[in-house]
């Protein structure tokens, strides 16, 4: 029995069509960003006409704790009216998340909490960190995965190059 489960679950993720979606620039992303440290519910359309920033970190990840202050600083620059960077934890336990929290409490990104994945699948992430840039009027625009001090002028000339975009507001559904 164990050897027929084994063999049916390998045979399913082989299968064509169960691999995340990966999503492109032009696509629009999954609203949903996760909770807030408030219970509030972080949404993209919660943001239309800024840009917006999506990176996927996770605490064991050395990388992902030295982009979050550069994404920070960003925004911090930018100003919130402009620019709001989400910073979704990546599958952490309640307790650990919770303990990450206490220790980052004067970061002032937005941080939500993925628990158990599931918005990570939407946005297709297989590894941290994992940036994504949503322009003025919700399309993905720029992705990034990785991080490395060479990268950082790139992702900031994205981020100029979307703040300086006029918004495009889509047309309206018929």
């Amino acid at each position: 029995m164990h050897k027929r489960l084994c063999a049916i679950l390998l045979l399913a993720i082989a299968l064509p069509g169960t691999a995340l979606a990966a999503l492109e620039v032009g696509d629009t992303p999954p609203d949903l960003l996760g909770t807030s440290q408030h219970d509030e519910a972080v949404r993209v359309s919660d943001h239309r006409g800024k840009v917006v920033v999506v990176t996927f970190w996770a605490s064991w990840c050395g990388y992902c704790l030295k982009e979050m202050p550069i994404l920070e600083g960003l925004q911090r620059a930018v100003g919130r009216d402009r620019m709001e960077v989400v910073a979704i934890n990546l599958k952490e336990p309640p307790r650990t998340y919770r303990s990450i929290m206490r220790q980052l409490k004067g970061v002032g990104l937005t941080m939500t909490h993925d628990r158990d994945g599931s918005i990570a699948d939407a946005f297709g992430v297989e590894a941290v960190p994992r940036l994504f840039m949503i322009d003025k009027g919700g399309r993905l625009a720029y992705l990034h995965t990785g991080y490395s001090e060479d990268s950082l002028p790139m992702i900031v000339e994205a981020a100029n190059a979307l703040l300086r975009a006029p918004e495009v507001i889509p047309p309206p559904a018929t």
